[in-house]
């Protein structure tokens, strides 16, 4: 008796069977606490179209993101804290890797076929100035254009993966995404990524400097996989991209880049008093607030090792540099008031 013809639809319903025993499984695992499973079901389930081989552009991945690497030293209270995180984020990590390997879209992804529409909805259209947020514990990244001398939330899209716990980046080989404020100009933006589609953060910037923190080539990204950056499905960076690139060449000189630890509420604020990196916290909290209250990107500055916002008044998307400057608000250009 002959066997079945192995045909592309047979082999595609395999992967979809195996990938769908996969995702209950590692659901379970994940929510029991063993969520460096996580790991394991990436590279068993990894399709090779994530790999991006063809295609052997400047190695955008860096350090932190070449796979294993001996882990850095962490003091014993910052590392229980970042284990309490691997263990609350591993089910979603896990499902979000098993579905981003069968080609289906994540929870909350927008309608990625009707972009145009969102667009006109919205008010806005391709080449509006751009500014994005980012928000680890709730794996959200925000898109907001400029409309009418301020910024509209535009899209909310799921973050695929991002590595390490809930804290800034501190050392190159701690496989932390950063946190902080970030300025993206066009020559970060990488076509030829190994994985589709990728720019880079600008790790370390000055305040990063300021405090001696190490690291390279921390991105966001496309291929759902990474170590120290963060990653998205191929479809939804292939949209941030479009919006990204069409914005640079209508003039925007810099993309501001907020990436937080979680949504800055107050009642998130109170959960985290005890945190080892609370402090710092309360200093990005101050930059969120600023543009909480006019949707326009703060002027950002670092003095005395600490970030320092201005409530700006220069026309949306025109996105400063961060340097370091303790001067008052008449010395910064470009601040009201």
């Amino acid at each position: 008796m002959s066997e079945p013809v192995e045909t592309p639809d047979r082999r595609r319903s395999r992967r979809r069977r195996r990938a769908s025993i996969a995702l209950i499984a590692v659901t379970v695992i994940g929510a029991i606490g063993l969520w460096n499973f996580e790991a394991l079901l990436e590279q068993v389930l990894r399709p090779p179209a994530a790999r991006q081989p063809a295609t052997r552009g400047p190695d955008t991945r860096g350090p932190d993101t070449r796979g294993p690497e001996t882990r850095v030293p962490v003091d014993p209270e910052r590392a229980a804290a970042r284990l309490a995180d691997g263990r609350e984020f591993a089910a979603k990590r896990a499902r979000n890797i098993a579905l981003a390997a069968i080609g289906q879209p994540l929870p909350g992804t927008p309608d990625l076929s009707r972009l145009n529409e969102r667009l006109a909805e919205h008010g806005v259209k391709r080449g509006s100035a751009v500014l994005m947020r980012i928000f680890k514990r709730e794996h959200e990244l925000e898109l907001w254009l400029a409309r009418d001398g301020r910024f509209h939330r535009f899209a909310t899209y799921p973050i695929c993966r991002w590595s390490g716990g809930l804290g800034p980046k501190f050392q190159t080989g701690d496989h932390q995404a950063p946190e902080g404020f970030y300025t993206v100009s066009a020559a970060q933006m990488n076509a030829n990524s190994r994985w589709f589609r990728s720019f880079n953060l600008g790790f370390p910037n000055t305040f990063d400097r300021a405090h001696g923190r190490t690291g390279s080539a921390l991105m966001v990204h496309g291929g759902c996989s990474s170590v120290g950056c963060y990653a998205m499905t191929n479809a939804v960076m292939g949209e941030i991209w479009d919006l990204l690139t069409a914005a640079f060449q209508s003039g925007q000189s810099r993309i501001q880049v907020q990436a937080f630890p979680f949504r800055m509420t107050d009642e998130a604020m109170a959960g985290a008093t005890g945190h080892p990196d609370a402090v710092f916290w309360r200093n990005l909290k101050r930059g969120h607030d600023k543009f909480e209250a006019k949707h326009v990107p703060p002027v950002v500055a670092v003095c005395h090792r600490n970030y320092r916002f201005e409530t700006a008044s220069i026309e949306a998307g025109l996105t400063p540099p961060i340097k370091n400057s303790c001067r008052s608000k008449r010395g910064l250009a470009g601040v009201s008031k």
